[in-house]
């Protein structure tokens, strides 16, 4: 009987045994499966540092850039400024005398002299007025031809031939004021120019002071700029300007600086300055304009563009190309310069290339290389180089997967 109980304990100890062994087998397997994989991986990722840094101690990567050659040409150092044209001489017409219109003389459009009869009026009754005023005059002046006559012969006194006179004289003056009433009922230029804008027609009953016509002389039009005082020095009478509106196309018109104000604007620290247009310009009066006015100009200079420039705080910068295909850091002091180059002083010349684009990146001694039109072959290598660093970044998710499997099997 003892004998079977021990039997019985010494079974059931190896059963145990030998399901605990069963159970750390898969257990220890992942782990040295998982060791295994992070070791392949630390030595793929070592092998990859190394080949990296054999390459790059092997070959200096180049950046790549766009350059161009300097050349000469003209360059124009010039002011540029927005206004509207305005008309020197224009007026409105308005009414002296209150008055019915009769006939119009003139219609829009119309060119007109100084002194040109625009509107006549109703004028019935001044020319009554005026010449009841002339028949009292002569009958004055008769009385005091007698009264003149009886006075040299001392048969009246004196005080009867000066009331003689002065009656002469104050019909003298209502005369006057008889012929300026008359002269209201018409209407006249009182500049010459061509008529605008009409306001009133046939018949209406005007009052004194109403808007009759606008008169404008398209031969005193002009652009009013204000040009900061320290540009001053820069400007003078006769000196070319270059008009552009933007309802005419980009055509370029000119003009010529006709006054420069004699004071500065202490509010706005600017200069009045007045440009003539001449009238075979074919510009109006309100257009927008854009005005340039040129106050240096080169013909033969250097000319480096202005995408060419670094900026480094009031510092520029440009980078030359070498032989060697590497870059030199150069800085400039520019002469003049307009909308798109600019003229240094010295340092570069006429054939240098220069790096136009891509010099962000650029330092003294950088290696580069010119971007040009890619051909198929190279368009081709691109292609499989980024097939190949797609493979490269899916390699990891796969792996990773494939662990993840391995570490859930003991759980199943």
């Amino acid at each position: 009987m003892a004998s079977f109980i021990w039997r019985s304990a010494l079974g059931r100890l190896f059963v145990v045994a030998f399901v605990a062994v069963l159970l750390a087998l898969p257990t220890a397997g992942c782990q040295v499966g998982g060791d295994g994989a992070t070791g392949d991986s630390n030595e793929e990722s070592a092998e990859s540092d190394g080949e990296n840094g054999e390459g790059e101690d092997e070959e200096e990567e180049a950046v790549p850039v766009q350059s161009a050659l300097l050349e000469r040409g003209r360059i124009e150092s010039v002011l540029r400024f927005s206004t509207n044209l305005e008309a020197e001489s224009e007026v409105q017409v308005l009414s002296e005398a209150a008055r019915e219109i009769k006939q119009l003389m003139v219609e829009e459009g119309d060119i007109v002299r100084r002194g040109q009869v625009l509107i006549r009026l109703e004028d019935d009754e001044q020319r009554t007025e005026l010449s009841r005023v002339e028949g009292e005059l002569a009958k004055a002046r008769r009385e005091m031809a007698r009264q003149e006559n009886l006075f040299k012969q001392q048969l009246i006194s004196e005080q009867d031939f000066n009331d003689a006179s002065y009656e002469v004289e104050q019909l003298e003056l209502r005369k006057a004021d008889a012929e300026r009433s008359l002269s209201y009922t018409e209407v006249r230029a009182p500049i010459s120019g061509t008529i605008t804008q009409r306001m009133v027609k046939v018949g209406d009953h005007i009052a004194v002071n109403q808007h009759l016509f606008d008169i404008i002389d398209f031969n005193s039009i002009v652009a009013r700029v204000y040009v900061p005082e320290k540009e001053l020095i820069r400007l003078r009478n006769g000196q070319t300007a270059r008009i552009t509106a933007q309802a005419l196309g980009s055509e370029e018109r000119f003009g010529a600086i006709d006054r420069i104000a004699p004071v500065v604007d202490s509010r706005s620290g600017t200069v009045k300055v007045t440009v003539a247009i001449p009238p075979s310009e074919g510009l109006l009066p309100g257009m927008y304009v854009s005005v340039d006015l040129v106050t240096e100009v080169h013909e033969d200079a250097l000319l480096v563009p202005k995408r060419a420039l670094v900026y480094d705080d009031d510092q520029l910068f440009v980078f030359r190309v070498t032989d060697e295909d590497r870059v030199e850091r150069l800085m400039l002091t520019p002469v003049l310069e307009d909308r798109d180059n600019i003229e240094p002083s010295g340092i570069v010349e006429s054939g240098d290339r220069i790096v136009l684009a891509g010099q962000a990146g650029l330092k003294e001694g950088s290696l580069v290389r010119e971007v040009g039109t890619r051909t198929a072959e190279e368009t081709g290598e691109t292609e499989d180089a980024a097939e190949e660093e797609a493979l490269t970044e899916e390699t990891p998710a796969v792996s990773y997967t494939h662990l993840r499997a391995h570490e859930t099997q003991p759980v199943i």
